[in-house]
């Protein structure tokens, strides 16, 4: 994803969330409840006292419902936005040497050469791959897929 099109997407992601802002103060102002920050109109910063509302924990037991995967419904988070990285390889390195790096400086890390990189989401291991070059752009094939069952157990 090239630096214009994430700039869009963010945009577009900080025009959803002022959109969503606005309809949710819209509907405090038309259901008679306070709206602002919390210090608004109290000298001092403490909290308006009309403003502290209880949570509503009403609906949770403590029964643990097991949800069969033929009724998950992933709708819900397919739109949101996540973070994908292809490590090459790592090091530990002095700062003194990190401060003595200069163009053309080589930094030798962990992996062999031929070895497959490795495919993070929100820095969790999902993938390996290998490097390929598609229309002058760089890509990775992704070589070996982590199970989720794997993924979840490295969670835990």
């Amino acid at each position: 994803m090239n630096d214009e099109t994430r700039e869009i997407d963010e945009q577009q992601a900080a025009d959803d969330w002022e959109a969503a802002l606005a309809e949710q103060a819209e509907s405090d102002a038309g259901s008679g409840e306070q709206t602002g920050s919390r210090s608004e109109g109290v000298e001092g910063g403490g909290a308006v006292e009309g403003d502290v509302r209880p949570a509503g924990l009403e609906g949770l037991t403590d029964d643990a419902e097991v949800v069969d995967d033929e009724n998950l419904n992933l709708d819900v988070i397919l739109d949101i936005p996540v973070t994908l990285a292809m490590e090459i390889g790592r090091t530990r390195i002095s700062i003194r040497n990190l401060l003595q790096l200069n163009q053309g400086s080589v930094v030798e890390l962990d992996r062999l050469a031929g070895e497959p990189l490795d495919v993070l989401v929100n820095g969790t291991l999902i993938a390996h791959g290998e490097v390929v070059v598609v229309n002058e752009r760089f890509g990775i094939r992704l070589t070996d897929v982590i199970s989720p069952s794997e993924r979840v157990k490295k969670l835990r």
